[in-house]
């Protein structure tokens, strides 16, 4: 099966081909990333992703897999600008958020679309392969489910320059955003207040 030379495969490939350009090789996750994200601008009208409407967009991954590269490529949302969020669901779905507007979708992978894959290209022994060509030329129904969802964003959420800092009355590292925490009466930061990610060495500060 091949693709389709209409304007929006045109629009596919070079978006997945500019998504593979970052991420560093092609795969499923890759190609479901950009369908993705084209559906999921598409529905709440953010039509210049990263040109007119780049002010206009918040997107919340729940992966932190290869389709978050790919997310990231077609929206130009991130970390480091504050409009990527990443919500550590291990679920293969993302909210797309049109601040203008207050519009957001959900768009979630099919479970089924795995083995829909395999059926579109019986011939190919591998499995991952097979899913990377049709999820090629699937249509968004078969590839994912989308539901109409209400977001609300705190203002220390929000883009921008920081609206406090403050200090941890243990570490003395410094908090930005209001991350901070209460414990005991005293103000800490999240590591302190416990449990943490990391734990300190006899050497700590090296």
């Amino acid at each position: 099966m091949a693709l389709k030379t209409d304007s929006s495969s045109l629009e596919f490939q070079r978006l997945l081909d500019e998504s593979v350009r970052i991420h560093g090789h092609l795969c499923p996750g890759q190609v479901l990333g950009v369908k993705m994200s084209m559906l999921g601008l598409r529905e709440i009208d953010i039509l210049d992703a990263k040109g007119k409407d780049r002010k206009n967009i918040i997107v919340f991954v729940e992966m932190d897999r290869c389709a978050t590269d790919a997310v990231q490529s077609v929206t130009g949302c991130s970390l480091g600008h504050r409009t990527m969020k990443f919500m550590d669901y291990g679920k293969m779905a993302a909210t797309f958020l049109n601040l203008k507007s207050g519009k957001a979708v959900r768009v979630i992978a099919r479970e089924d679309s795995r083995q829909k894959a395999r059926d579109y290209f019986p011939e190919i022994g591998n499995k991952y392969e097979a899913q990377l060509e049709a999820y090629k030329i699937m249509p968004d129904s078969d590839l994912f489910d989308t539901m109409e969802v209400s977001v609300k964003l705190k203002p220390e959420d929000m883009p921008g320059r920081p609206l406090r800092r403050v200090q941890c009355g243990s570490c003395g590292e410094f908090v930005q955003d209001m991350r901070e925490m209460s414990k005991d009466g005293r103000t800490l930061c999240r590591a302190c207040a416990g449990p943490g990610y990391y734990s300190g060495t006899e050497s700590d500060i090296i």
